[in-house]
């Protein structure tokens, strides 16, 4: 009778980490996936094979090996469906193991990252999963890799990656925050009675609002950059900077100045200069094509004025005692896109307000949000409708009361965009 012990002599011992590749994270490698596994060689019998799968059941597949080098996988249930058919065992038993290899199995070396080895075990078919794979160290047999491991550690690295993402982009919602924090301040100190509903769809967004008190009056914006999520957020941080450069050297008595300088610094800033141009350059960089949409606005306290710059952003005006909002329609043009001129102008509208009077300024992520049985935008009516249905009570009550409305509108619908409303009243 042939020999059936198991050949200890190829005997394979999981790799830690740190044997990988020092200086490297093991667990992103394909080394940290090395079982500790029987082997064959060819010299083995299909009797001894069977022999070392019945003393090891946990063992899916046995790697074939000679001299070190791996030659093939005989993959347990192809053998044992095989040796089950009439008459195999007996013609089969004695001789060597290559009858039910798979020649061609997948092999690794150790330090293949677990992204590339996903990438060969897909192109390898499904026996590279079924099977499992080689692992090797300067083409010498270290282990086998099981197909559910890899689809594990993916898994894992994955998970890893990406609360890696969240912690760093939930550390950029705090100083996305910290730049709204002397607004809030402002507002606070300038308005009796006033909201402030900032919401982004993720957990940073492209809405941003500005707000600035004087001994004459205060200055207020409400801010909608291009995108959402992480490229949003770098558009605020973007003009961020823009107001703070412009409007501490700009007349806040004058928003449409004041807008046509943060048009210019954007647009310098993006190199958005091509007149409509998007596209790759001669030198293969990127055109931006970027800005915001946003509604600038001085009040002044003495004249009980309120004079408004809007970029493709309305203002909602309620007189005390109307019955229905007014709405002043800004200009057409946002700010800083490839084509809105370097010079384009835009045009004051100063409005006389009488005490009591409510202003509300709002992006359109409620506006353009899809919702409601026909699943068709939530639109200026039902925000004007749901404003009206509240005017009496106190803005804070409003924005509840708006809110509410909004969110049962939006149901089980995605946020399609940030979401930004503003509203004061005047005293």
């Amino acid at each position: 009778m042939p020999n059936t012990a198991v050949p200890s002599r190829l005997t394979a011992t999981r790799r830690s980490a740190s044997q990988v590749r020092p200086g490297i994270n093991g667990r992103s490698l394909a080394g940290h996936l090395a079982q500790n596994c029987p082997v064959a060689s060819p010299e083995d019998t299909n009797e001894q094979v069977l022999h070392l799968f019945s003393e090891h059941q946990h063992v899916g597949a046995l790697p074939v090996v000679e001299n070190g080098r791996p030659m093939g996988i005989i993959n347990r249930n192809q053998f044992m469906s095989q040796l089950a058919k009439p008459f195999h065992r007996e013609l089969y038993a004695r001789k060597s193991c290559i009858a039910f290899m798979n020649h061609s199995p997948l092999v690794v070396e150790h330090d293949v990252s677990l992204q590339d080895l996903s990438f060969m075990a897909v192109a390898n078919g499904e026996k590279a999963l079924a099977d499992g794979f080689i692992i090797t160290r300067d083409q010498q047999y270290i282990g086998i890799g099981a197909g559910v491991d890899l689809v594990k550690a993916i898994a894992d690295l994955q998970a890893e990656k990406n609360r890696l993402v969240m912690e760093s982009i939930n550390y950029a919602s705090v100083i996305q925050k910290s730049f709204l924090r002397s607004s809030r301040e402002d507002m606070a100190a300038a308005l009796n009675d006033y909201f402030m509903h900032w919401e982004p769809r993720d957990v940073v967004g492209g809405d941003y609002y500005y707000f600035v008190k004087h001994d004459d009056g205060f200055f207020c914006a409400v801010i909608d950059c291009t995108g959402h999520g992480v490229p949003g957020a770098f558009m605020t941080l973007i003009i961020a900077s823009a107001l703070n450069q412009v409007l501490k050297e700009t007349d806040l008595h004058n928003p449409a100045a004041a807008l046509a300088e943060v048009n210019r610094t954007v647009k310098q800033s993006l190199g958005q200069f091509d007149g409509g141009r998007q596209g790759m350059d001669d030198g293969g960089e990127m055109h931006s094509d970027d800005g915001m949409d946003t509604a600038f606005c001085w009040v002044d306290h003495r004249s009980r004025t309120l004079t408004f710059a809007g970029a493709k952003t309305p203002l909602f005006i309620l007189p005390p005692g109307a019955e229905d909002l007014e709405v002043i329609k800004g200009d057409k043009k946002g700010v800083g896109y490839i084509d809105t001129p370097m010079d384009y102008a835009w045009e004051n509208q100063t409005l006389s307000l009488k005490p009591g009077s409510r202003v509300y300024i709002t992006t359109d992520g409620i506006i353009d949000q899809i919702g409601g049985p026909k699943q068709i935008a939530f639109g200026k009516k039902r925000l004007k409708k749901a404003i009206m249905e509240c005017a009496s009570k106190s803005m804070e009550q409003q924005k509840a009361h708006i809110m509410d409305t909004f969110y049962k509108y939006q149901g089980e619908h995605l946020r399609r965009d940030d979401v930004s409303i503003f509203g004061f009243r005047l005293d």
